[in-house]
């Protein structure tokens, strides 16, 4: 039986952080332009959003994403008014991780050829997580070149969107300290989300047809397809409203492994049984639980880094949202990140 990871499905995180490495040593001479005046750089990248200093104790944060190759899951089955709200949650998701309220978003769609009934589809999710986000699409761009964007036929695009957030004094979280006996909050996330999805394909459509019932009579295209949960409503009101917390994340792209972004502390994880399509990717592709964890976000598409006593206080505010949550670990003094009681890093 095939053993698969990402590299082997054409991802290789290792050399992508290379990548990431040289970009961010060339960005860095740019960083100083503003110094001294509105403009100035406070974080680079390596977070999850850029930071400039705005005026008094008001910053702005821009982050710029995309649905990745989840957008050809949606082409392969032909649905298209769900990745727009997927390209809206990871701009958002990521910016509330500083502190940032989202305030405006500019989309960028790229098509192999004119497609009208395409961008109306798309327009729609864009506009839906618009809307649950509270963020306006102020523009963007459509640009049409058959000669780069590939994919199905004339269903073939890619999607993308920036992203800005305001940052005030009592949503400030750049310089929060996550300390030792601090309790992870895990909030559920609705599936694979936005990440991880071409290990996904290449595993399960090897087997099955994006048509397939595989559980509660809910079609694989649809469980893939099910749209990334949009958090920022009530992360921003846990942070006007609960001033201990100490850390906030975004499982994304490399899932836990990279916790350690926002404290040079240890992450001590315990996951339950994660949900059904997790469990059919990875006995599926014959895949490891370091592979899975450092992967997907197996259940979990954010988390909130608080004390103990806070707990109750952060789910009754989760729960106003009906966003559910569990406690899936403990920060402890030391360094990297355990998932069930094994490092993934």
């Amino acid at each position: 039986m095939t053993t698969w990871s990402y590299k082997k499905a054409g991802v290789d995180i290792r050399s992508i952080k290379s990548s990431h490495s040289e970009i961010t040593k060339l960005l860095g001479s740019t960083l100083s332009l503003r110094n001294g005046r509105i403009g100035e750089v406070i974080t680079g990248s390596g977070h999850y959003a850029g930071v400039i200093k705005l005026r008094n104790n008001d910053y702005l944060a821009l982050h710029t994403d995309g649905v990745g190759t989840k957008v050809l899951i949606a082409q392969q089955y032909s649905k298209f008014d769900t990745v727009g709200i997927d390209c809206v949650a990871m701009n958002v998701n990521d910016l509330i991780c500083v502190g940032a309220e989202p305030i405006s978003l500019v989309d960028y769609i790229a098509l192999k050829k004119n497609n009208p009934v395409l961008v109306k589809e798309i327009t729609k999710g864009l506009v839906k997580g618009s809307k649950l986000s509270d963020t306006p699409i102020i523009g963007g761009e459509t640009a049409i070149m058959p000669d780069v964007i590939e994919g199905y036929g004339n269903k073939a695009f890619d999607l993308a969107a920036s992203a800005i957030g305001i940052i005030n004094k009592k949503t400030n979280m750049l310089n929060r300290k996550i300390k030792s006996g601090d309790i992870i909050i895990g909030l559920r996330s609705s599936g694979i989300h936005s990440n991880g999805a071409t290990l996904a394909r290449k595993v399960l459509l090897e087997k099955y047809s994006l048509r397939k019932k595989i559980y509660k009579s809910k079609r694989l295209g649809d469980v893939l397809l099910e749209p990334t949960i949009i958090y920022s409503k009530a992360i921003m009101d846990i942070l006007n409203n609960i001033k201990p917390i100490h850390g906030l994340a975004h499982i994304t792209g490399g899932a836990f492994t990279k916790l350690p972004r926002i404290g040079s502390v240890g992450f001590s994880i315990d996951l339950p049984e994660p949900p059904l399509i997790f469990d059919l990717i990875q006995r599926t592709g014959n895949i490891s639980d370091k592979e899975m964890h450092r992967t997907f976000n197996m259940g979990y598409g954010f988390v909130v880094i608080c004390p103990k006593s806070q707990h109750n206080n952060v789910v009754s505010i989760l729960d106003d949202y009906k966003i559910k949550s569990d406690v899936i670990g403990e920060i402890f003094a030391g360094s990297g990140v355990k998932v069930n009681g094994k490092s993934v890093l």
